[in-house]
């Protein structure tokens, strides 16, 4: 009987350390996946800041390159027509074809 009892219980022994493992596995897949996704979430945000950074300077470069170019027209209305005409007249013998 005592035989028996030790079989038993070895089993029930053996299923519990299978048991452990798998919520052990399930544990480590969580964190895991936790840890990646807050990764995830770090690189977003920095590649975020990055993006809105560029946004801003291109945003910045434009406004200065339409200010500098309504400057030169003031300053030189002549040659802004004339150059004006030239390109226009360039871009249709262009679209012609």
């Amino acid at each position: 009987m005592a035989g028996t009892g030790g079989a038993a219980g070895g089993s029930a022994t053996g299923g519990g350390a299978t048991g452990g493992k798998l919520e052990s596995s399930k544990t480590h897949a969580r964190r895991a996946a936790e840890d990646l996704r807050s990764a995830a979430t770090d690189m977003a945000q920095e590649y975020r800041g990055k993006a809105e950074q560029a946004w801003g300077d291109a945003t910045s470069r434009a406004r200065t390159l339409q200010e500098d170019g309504e400057q030169y027209v003031r300053e030189n209305p002549t040659k802004a027509v004339f150059t004006a005409l030239g390109i226009g007249f360039l871009l249709g013998m262009i679209f012609r074809k």
